[in-house]
């Protein structure tokens, strides 16, 4: 494995949301490099650092996170996800901004707001239905693509303070979305008094995240990396809430990426308590066990399985003499390769549709990503789907590579050729 940096990172002993110091760990994932550091070329390969990638439950409020907290100028100065590179992505957006537009009541005088924004595809759909939008972004390069595409963006970190600089240029918004973006943030509660600042008296704070039971319910350990601080369910959120003058007043689950929720907030001088459907959501994860540390040691021993038996299929097939390729190079991919041991040994190569990617070698693992046309074009009998969060979209767009007899291996929650 390789060395840990030294530098760059920093580990923090109190709660994001409780600020106690009654954080417990229940699984250790080993060094890891960062998920999107992808390499140009094997000449990079003996450079390359990890960091210590360690997931923790607090006692006090039952907020999963990590404690080693990358510099993100490192991890988002120059990013290399886009969104709205699936067509699964794609109808989602869709869904989201008609849902938004429809709740508020959106006209062509209103704003809305999207904090790390990434290339704009999200308020492209809010541009769409005549609703002026402002985005947000950090990374560099990400930025200049949404600007190119006529979605004004501002390349900047958000924080609380440089909230009142952009509420006194653009003015305030009836929505302020943050969408999969609070979990990368160190100080949640910042994020979420910037984003309030920024309301008008009737605007919502809306934030999609990745949903805690998903996480446990399917063993989705590969999720973990260093851009995602916190895995979150309703309990910690309120808590969250509560502490910068917010109420949720209403909680949307969603299918997308292995399943998540989307929470509406409001100011509490306007919604003096949460939503009683949110309160009982809250109840119900009790039940479900997501506020006991017993669930997630549990859940440390699944992931353990996962990987044995993940490890084992892919070496039997190995020695029977098959080909293995792997489809996608997301971040959760990368954890899944890194942890679990598979590199270039048994995986001959990736493909992915994000050309920011192709030709360049997964980190850790390098693999070599290629163009999805190599499927076809080098018909390996199985493909291991790394992005199975697209699995049903994937499959549909391989039919020919499963025609010509290839199979498909899902990895999670447990690992499975898909036999059709």
């Amino acid at each position: 494995m390789h060395d840990v940096l030294k530098t760059n990172w920093h580990k923090r002993t109190k709660c994001r949301a409780c600020g106690q110091e009654k954080l417990r760990p229940f699984i250790e994932l080993g060094p890891t490099p960062l998920a999107n550091s992808f390499l140009k070329s094997p000449a990079e390969f003996e450079s390359e650092l990890s960091y210590p990638l360690d997931v923790y439950f607090c006692e006090q409020c039952s907020l999963v996170q990590l404690t080693d907290v990358v510099d993100p100028k490192l991890l988002f100065g120059n990013y290399i996800y886009v969104t709205g590179t699936a067509n699964t992505i794609v109808s989602h957006n869709q869904q989201y901004a008609e849902t938004v537009v429809e709740l508020l009541r959106l006209s062509g005088d209103d704003l809305v707001i999207e904090v790390a924004s990434n290339n704009g595809s999200l308020l492209g759909c809010f541009r769409e239905r005549g609703v002026r939008t402002i985005g947000i972004e950090p990374a560099e390069n990400i930025a200049a693509m949404a600007n190119a595409d006529g979605i004004q963006t501002v390349n900047k970190f958000f924080n609380s303070a440089n909230a009142n600089e952009i509420l006194r240029e653009y003015g305030s918004a009836r929505a302020v979305i943050g969408n999969n973006v609070l979990a990368h943030v160190d100080d949640t509660q910042d994020f979420l008094k910037g984003s309030k600042s920024l309301l008008s008296d009737d605007g919502l704070v809306i934030i999609e995240v990745p949903y805690l039971k998903e996480f446990v319910d399917l063993v989705e350990f590969d999720t973990v990396y260093h851009e995602h601080l916190c895995y979150f369910s309703i309990t910690p959120l309120m808590r969250l809430c509560e502490a910068v003058g917010l109420s949720i007043i209403r909680v949307d689950r969603v299918p997308v990426h292995g399943g998540s929720i989307r929470m509406y907030a409001g100011q509490k001088e306007k919604y003096s308590r949460h939503a009683a459907a949110v309160i009982a959501m809250a109840e119900e994860e009790q039940n479900a066990g997501l506020t006991a540390f017993e669930t997630f040691e549990s859940f440390a021993e699944k992931t353990r399985n996962t990987r044995a038996k993940l490890r084992t299929l892919l070496n039997d097939l190995k020695a029977a003499g098959k080909s293995i390729a792997a489809y996608g190079a997301p971040a959760k991919g990368n954890t899944l390769l890194n942890y679990c041991g598979i590199d270039v040994g048994l995986l001959d190569f990736t493909v992915d549709k994000n050309p920011l990617k192709v030709g360049l070698y997964t980190p850790g693992a390098h693999v070599p990503v290629l163009p999805v046309s190599a499927v076809l074009e080098r018909q390996p009998d199985y493909l291991l789907i790394l992005a199975w969060n697209f699995a049903e979209e994937i499959m549909q767009q391989q039919s020919v590579f499963e025609a010509h007899g290839g199979k498909f291996i899902i990895p999670i929650p447990e690992p499975r050729i898909i036999e059709k």
